[in-house]
Parts: C-alpha cells; sequence; structure tokens
C-alpha cells in the first residue's frame, strides 16, 4: 500500500489522499499509512522507544480530497472507531484514526479553494468535462473540449499546455479503470463477464486511439504508446490501429 502524499512539516505529520468514489474504510488506510510513516520516522531518527524516557512524537492530520459524484457535505469526519466491531458492554478503543473528507467539487468549500487556486482550477476543469458528458458527448470529446474551454480561460493554462497529452492520457486510463472495476463486479455467468470485459478494453482502446489522433501524434508513436499501454503483442497493436486510426 503506498499513500498518495505525505510530508513532515513544522512538527506535524501530514497524509492527504485523493478520491473520486467515496471510501468509508479510509481511517483503516490511514492507520496502516501511519504506522509505516512512523515506523520511518522512529527508525531514521534513531529514537529508542523501549526505554522508559517519554518520546516526543510528529503530530498526525490526515485529509481525503473527494470529488466524487456522490452529494456528500463540505467537511465530514470519517472515524476508524465508526468501523469496529464494538462489543455490547460499553468499551472505549485504544485506537482512533480521523480522515476529514473535504468534498472539492466545483461549488464545494469555497473558502479553501479562494485560497488554493490550483485546487479552485482542478475542480473547474473536473466539472467541465463532467457537464460534457452529461450531454451526451463522448469521453474523448468532452476532455477535449475542456482542455481547450480551460486553456482559453486562463484555467490551469500552464499545466494543460505543456503535458496536454500525458493529462488526457492519465484521464484516460483512470476511465479505463472504472470501466474494468464495473465489469468485474458485474453478476451474471461467465461469458457475460467475458463479453463484458472485452467490451470495456474495446472502448478503451478506441478511445485512446482517437484522442491521441486528435492531438496529432503520429500513427507511430500512438502504435508505440498502445502496445506498452494495454500490453499488446505487435500483431495486436496493429490491429486495433488499423480498425480504429482515421485516414
Amino acid at each position: 500500500m503506498k499513500n498518495d502524499v505525505a510530508f513532515l512539516i513544522s512538527g506535524t505529520m501530514n497524509l492527504y489522499e485523493h478520491q473520486s468514489t467515496f471510501n468509508p474504510n479510509m481511517p483503516v488506510r490511514g492507520l496502516m499509512y501511519f504506522s509505516k510513516l512512523y515506523e520511518k520516522y522512529i527508525v531514521t531518527n534513531g529514537i529508542d522507544i523501549y526505554t522508559s524516557t517519554p518520546k516526543k512524537l510528529p503530530f498526525p492530520q490526515y485529509f481525503v480530497f473527494y470529488n466524487g459524484t456522490m452529494d456528500e457535505p463540505d467537511r465530514s469526519e470519517l472515524k476508524l472507531t465508526d468501523l469496529l466491531d464494538m462489543p455490547a458492554s460499553p468499551k472505549t478503543s485504544c485506537l482512533e484514526c480521523i480522515a476529514i473528507m473535504l468534498n472539492i467539487n466545483y461549488g464545494h468549500n469555497k473558502v479553501l479553494m479562494e485560497k488554493c487556486r490550483r485546487l479552485k482550477e482542478y475542480a473547474i476543469f473536473v466539472d467541465a468535462v463532467r457537464k460534457g458528458l452529461s450531454a451526451g458527448a463522448p469521453l474523448e470529446q468532452s476532455l477535449s473540449h475542456a482542455v481547450d474551454s480551460c486553456i482559453d480561460n486562463d484555467i490551469l493554462k500552464d499545466i494543460l499546455i505543456k503535458q496536454k497529452v500525458e493529462v488526457i492520457q492519465m484521464i484516460l486510463e483512470t476511465y479505463d479503470k472504472e470501466l474494468h472495476d464495473k465489469t468485474l463486479r458485474r453478476e451474471g455467468y461467465e461469458d457475460g463477464y467475458n463479453e463484458g470485459l472485452a467490451a470495456a478494453k474495446e472502448t478503451g482502446i478506441r478511445q485512446f486511439i482517437s484522442t491521441l489522433q486528435e492531438l496529432q501524434l503520429s500513427h507511430e508513436n500512438v502504435l508505440k504508446k498502445l502496445h506498452e499501454k494495454y500490453e499488446l503483442s505487435q500483431e495486436e497493436s496493429e490491429i486495433y490501429m488499423k480498425k480504429y486510426w482515421e485516414k
């Protein structure tokens, strides 16, 4: 397990996670993350915890940035103790881990957004992509329109101009994973499962080729990226390119 971002500053152990789906189990993950972080801190600083002398450790702080589609409040607390199988007789848990979940969808946490321009711009960009999808536009079209619109309005302009291909490719990869996960969760017979998985992969490959072609990458470059991303053989990659590359 690897957390998204963790750093120590001014005596505070900061842990930040980003989630596009609501996950009540974040406190459990936080407990595991902090265990490793503190173990590393103790070893690195040569702290002897086996003596009777009290040892000061960094103060922990845990935030989860949420931008899923569920309607969540601006700020909420996810507690480890809420996930415990509590005994019949009241007892106090010796463990607790609290994740502060902040809704970073556009329109939420306005004070925070005004203090952090990058976060606000990211929220605007994600909102633009979702509006395109809600209107019925294909993913690659929604992405392309959102990128161009944000550049025109000075939203994440420096990043989108320099790393336009990487940003779109990253989102496409995330989108493919969501399709894959949904397919894995489907109930049904093995044939239905296999057909659903193949369809999700086919859709992802088509969108991947189409988007990179719109970004004016060469045929050879797209072929190489397709081969690497989906771990296809050279022959399989060429078949997909012949099928979806628009001449």
